[in-house]
């Protein structure tokens, strides 16, 4: 798993291609925060992540602008897939975070406290489901862009030996330092929005109408960039 310093360069040009991403249009990343904003609301929320998997092809198609805004049922189905590849690869880690907490919950009542031994065993259950969803996560990445390479085909999501052939040949080790960059900025992302959050009145606007769509536009381009990059 040695990871050449061309390989780095190449991560780091695509997320600096990727950053710069989003501020080419402005216009289409504030229509995207309306819809991240209303996203309460289900077919909002189906809407922005169609809108992303958009991103994604768009991205692996070469494309350099952002997608347009329409066929609005089409973007909002393709939301709907894409949901349904994240509850079928994060189920499994999920369900074990939850026993975890879970277990916590129904320990504590009318304990005051929990043993040690109570204690760890939560602890490890719910680092357990962590370390499975960020497996799961590895895969469910390059999943969603083989579906997007398929044009929307559920199915593709699915093709586990495809998939898994598709990571051996990006390299898994240059697919974990991109993995683990993307993490990084995200935690980044998450502190910048907590700050602005606590802004009165205008925080949480500014963070649904151009924080959370830069970064999962910034994240969309970024997949669908890695996706294609062993390319010739």
């Amino acid at each position: 798993m040695k990871i050449y310093g061309g390989e780095i360069m190449e991560i780091g040009e695509i997320i600096s291609e990727s950053v710069k991403y989003p501020s080419s249009n402005w216009k289409k990343v504030i229509i995207l925060g309306i819809l991240t904003l209303l996203s309460i609301l289900i077919i909002p929320a189906f809407l922005v992540m169609g809108y992303i998997l958009r991103t994604i092809k768009a991205s692996i198609a070469g494309l350099d602008g952002l997608p347009e805004f329409d066929e609005w049922g089409e973007m909002f189905f393709d939301g709907l897939k894409v949901f349904v590849v994240e509850v079928v690869y994060f189920i499994i880690p999920l369900i074990v975070i939850l026993a975890g907490v879970g277990a916590s919950v129904i320990s504590t009542q009318g304990l005051a406290t929990l043993s040690t031994a109570t204690m760890s065993l939560i602890g490890v259950t719910v680092l357990i489901g962590l370390i499975l969803a960020a497996i799961f996560g590895l895969i469910a990445t390059i999943a969603i862009a083989n579906m997007a390479y398929y044009d929307s085909d559920l199915g593709a999501a699915f093709k586990f030996s495809e998939i898994l052939e598709k990571i051996s040949a990006l390299g898994w080790g240059k697919y974990l330092v991109w993995y683990i960059v993307m993490i990084v900025i995200l935690i980044i992302v998450g502190i910048i929005t907590n700050i602005v959050n606590n802004i009165p009145f205008i925080g949480i606007l500014i963070s649904a109408l151009l924080i959370y769509p830069y970064s999962n536009l910034l994240v969309a381009r970024s997949i669908g960039l890695l996706f294609t990059s062993n390319e010739e």
